[in-house]
């Protein structure tokens, strides 16, 4: 018998509204009644793998040794396979769809030590559905692990290499300027950037940030209470990545970005807008049937 675990640490997009969530708890509970069930997240957008793997990634160093079951699955039912891969010599399982959810977070772990498709009909419900693979098939593997089950018996063993790679943009260098896109907006509105500080040496302290068209300057701070009143901050994010952010406000609100949008950091020239010019469009607000003033 496998080492067990006494952990489940559970991401979806499964929401609240509904009872899927519950479900998915009760099945491991019934299965194996003292692993503890750690919610990370279940506000993933709808069919959204990339930021369901960007949460895993995130999250990942600081989660309880275990399993993971992520589920973010538009095409379940389908030829993609259900996988679980192991991590650090078995310190880890991450379960779920082989559809590029759980490469990221399997990556920040140093690889696969091994995978399986879980094919075993010992180890899933026979509920005849199709749809609810996070009940039917991840959920009951996830616990079977905990109790002991060998990896193995849950399936054959996959070529870690054939596994669906993750969809993680890379910032790029072009002619000085960083080409550059948000991953992630936070609930306070910080903008995360696919950007490391090392990439913004030989920029100095307020660099010039171009989005959707329109230039601004950006300070480099500590911290949020550095950022100055309509001032826009880049800070090093609590996972180590330059974020775009304002203090006590929302940065994407105010400066309308999404995950996704793209954001160029060039150095300032003579065309940058500086100072009060910057903090008065920031603190601009429209009121129905009004025109913003300047």
């Amino acid at each position: 018998m496998a080492r067990p675990y006494d952990t489940v640490t559970f991401l979806s997009d499964f929401g609240r509204t509904d009872e899927f969530v519950g479900v998915v708890h009760s099945v491991i509970r019934s299965i194996a009644p003292d692993v503890r069930v750690i919610d990370l997240t279940h506000d993933i957008a709808p069919y959204d793998v990339r930021a369901g793997a960007l949460a895993l990634a995130r999250s990942v160093p600081y989660l309880a040794p275990g399993v993971v079951v992520g589920v973010v699955d538009p095409a379940v039912g389908t030829s993609r396979r259900p996988i679980a891969v192991e991590v650090g010599d078995g310190d880890s399982v991450l379960v779920g769809p082989d559809n590029g959810l759980l490469a990221p977070a399997v990556a920040m772990c140093g690889g696969a030590t091994r995978a399986v498709e879980l094919v075993s009909t010992e180890h899933r419900l026979d509920t005849g559905a199709a749809t609810f693979d996070g009940r039917d098939v991840f959920a009951p593997a996830a616990a079977h692990l905990c109790n002991g089950v060998e990896l193995t018996e849950l399936g054959p063993l996959l070529e870690p290499a054939s596994l669906m790679p993750g969809l993680v943009p890379l910032s790029r260098e072009e002619g000085g300027e960083i080409i550059a896109e948000v991953l992630w907006v936070d609930r306070y509105g910080n903008a995360q950037l696919n950007v490391e500080p090392e990439e913004l040496e030989g920029h100095d302290d307020q660099v010039a940030v171009e989005l959707d068209g329109t230039l601004r300057t950006a300070r480099r701070a500590r911290t949020f209470a550095e950022v100055g009143a309509g001032e826009i901050g880049l800070i090093v994010d609590s996972y180590g990545l330059m974020a775009l952010a304002l203090d006590r406000d929302s940065a994407a609100g105010r400066l309308d970005l999404v995950a996704g949008s793209q954001v160029v950091i060039r150095s300032l020239d003579d065309d940058t807008p500086r100072g009060t010019s910057t903090s008065v469009t920031l603190t601009m607000r429209r009121t129905s049937g009004e025109e913003a003033q300047p």
